[in-house]
């Protein structure tokens, strides 16, 4: 989203467009994306911006959020899951939220909610 020459910055922001603000998201999520935008110091600057304006809220991680993120790190084992999937997948149960927002296909396609639902994936691919 935050980098225009990416094959899926236009279906990125044409979602995101049709979010309801703010984006919730963790701080191991804004230190990737922070990484991957590292060439592009101006979308990393872009993205602090969008936190700041209150567009993108950082929830806090607490203990109960460790214990958590290793409980679902432990249960996707075989697929060798990232911190930061995890991160995500927690507190998508922990505020109820099915819909996440990101082009990782394949493993949000396996993860699933505390319900065993599949998560609802933007944008749509």
């Amino acid at each position: 989203m935050l980098s225009p020459s990416d094959i899926h910055h236009e279906s990125c922001v044409e979602a995101a467009k049709k979010i309801a603000p703010p984006l919730l998201t963790s701080w191991p999520v804004i230190a990737e994306a922070a990484w991957l935008l590292r060439g592009r110091p101006m979308a990393v600057d872009h993205l602090l911006d969008l936190i700041e304006i209150g567009a993108i809220e950082v929830l806090d991680l607490d203990k109960e959020a460790v214990k958590q993120t290793r409980r679902i790190l432990n249960r996707y084992r075989s697929l060798g899951p990232q911190l930061v999937d995890a991160t995500l997948v927690y507190l998508a149960e922990r505020e109820k939220i099915e819909t996440i927002f990101t082009l990782d296909r394949r493993d949000f396609r396996v993860y699933r909610t505390r319900r065993g639902r599949a998560f609802r994936l933007v944008p749509e691919m």
